[in-house]
């Protein structure tokens, strides 16, 4: 456990100060100084409630992991295919692990808020962002029961069918279950059988009656994801609940796609002037690329999203082959030459080298053409199999972030290109 005041200070080892340096993909790799406000190596140890009885020591390398994938500046750039996945995941451990000594798979909405609240400080004195709860929109209701009506680990073991629910869990393939949805099934399967309970024997209800999408089931969702963590070590906890998180992220377009009035007056019907539509187009991609990094996936799907909306504005003509419109033009720009940045569509962490700062794997170089809507495509490529997108950056090119002034152009570019956001 984290210190309660100064004068344990030294006594503590629980958790480094500052994460260990992980070592990192030789390809595709921006490096990424860390925050002016979380210096490397001058961290300092936070004094925590006392009264959250969360163990973070149980889950250590998770929490350590979770403040380099949160670092500083970079959080709300990395928040939706990184480091919000990491923190739901290393919340979902610890209450897990808790639930050995307590007996619950959930917290009261008093320790909620101080747990929730140390985490945090924990998280910033390593160098995460100090708004987390806002960035990945995380609150104490959300390490509670919520209106899940079982959190007793004796009264959901009797309810649950443990071996299906281990048998399809306790290996996740990251590429095939976003689309067989095996272990996703047995968790919802379970989840919906505990919701149930909920009903009095004197309000019976038909299963085939409850409804599929409901508070309750999704509450029962994140109950269930915490026993799943007891019975694996953290490591092991982390890959099913990384893998199964990253098949939510990378069915939707996390962009916010602002009006298309002025897209659809220059481009609609016959282009009768190019050169206006494609300088129009390319304004409005511009706002895109200021939001936040996306995967290539995630990128397929917005490309798909704001070209049905343009067709229904009109727009008949594939203005993204006529304006030479690719997925990277979707994603947060960096170096020299503003190349899209986007991140592998399998789950990734950053890494922190103490001399180098944060990095992560982004491909720069694969050059994918923005798919425009047809009746045969549709707005989701997570399970299309006439779609071909790489899941991990092709290393063809590393050299080009490779060596002292690569590197240097690099972080220059990064920092002015946040600077004026």
């Amino acid at each position: 456990m984290y210190p309660l005041n100064a004068s344990k200070v030294e006594k503590h080892n629980a958790l480094s100060p500052v994460p260990s340096p992980k070592s990192a993909p030789d390809a595709f790799m921006p490096l990424l100084a860390p925050s002016p406000l979380a210096p490397l190596g001058n961290s300092t140890l936070p004094i925590l409630s006392g009264i959250c009885m969360l163990n973070f020591s149980a889950a250590e390398n998770m929490v350590e992991m979770t403040a380099v994938d949160c670092w500083g500046l970079f959080a709300p750039f990395l928040a939706n295919v990184i480091c919000c996945p990491q923190l739901q995941a290393t919340l979902t451990v610890l209450i897990g692990e808790s639930s050995k000594t307590s007996g619950l798979l959930a917290l009261d909405m008093n320790q909620a808020k101080y747990c929730l609240s140390d985490v945090q400080k924990i998280l910033t004195s390593q160098g995460a962002n100090e708004n987390l709860q806002q960035i990945c929109s995380i609150w104490p209701s959300n390490l509670t029961e919520g209106s899940c009506p079982i959190k007793d680990v004796n009264a959901f073991e009797s309810t649950v069918d443990l071996s299906k629910l281990l048998a399809a869990c306790k290996e996740v393939d990251a590429v095939k279950e976003c689309c067989s949805q095996v272990c996703q099934s047995a968790v919802s399967e379970a989840a919906r059988r505990i919701a149930l309970m909920g009903f009095s024997l004197s309000n019976p209800i038909k299963e085939s009656s409850f409804p599929e999408q409901s508070t309750a089931i999704d509450d029962c969702r994140r109950v269930v994801y915490r026993w799943l963590a007891t019975k694996l070590d953290p490591d092991g906890a982390k890959k099913v609940l990384r893998r199964i998180s990253n098949c939510n992220v990378n069915e939707v377009c996390p962009l916010v796609l602002p009006t298309t009035r002025n897209v659809s007056r220059d481009c609609r019907g016959t282009v009768r002037n190019q050169t206006a539509c494609c300088k129009t187009l390319a304004n409005y991609i511009s706002h895109l690329q200021k939001q936040s990094f996306i995967t290539n996936l995630q990128a397929f799907n917005c490309a798909a999203l704001l070209g049905m909306q343009l067709q229904k504005a009109n727009v008949t003509n594939n203005i993204y082959d006529l304006c030479h419109i690719t997925l990277k033009d979707f994603s947060l720009q960096v170096g020299s030459q503003e190349s899209g940045c986007l991140l592998p569509s399998l789950p990734s962490d950053a890494a922190l080298d103490s001399t180098s700062g944060i990095s992560f794997t982004c491909d720069l170089n694969d050059i994918i053409a923005a798919p425009w809507p047809s009746a045969s495509l549709g707005s989701t490529a997570s399970c299309n199999k006439s779609i071909s997108l790489p899941a991990l950056p092709a290393a063809t090119s590393s050299q080009n972030v490779h060596g002292k002034k690569a590197r240097t152009s690099l972080l220059f570019a990064f920092f002015m290109a946040l600077a004026a956001l």
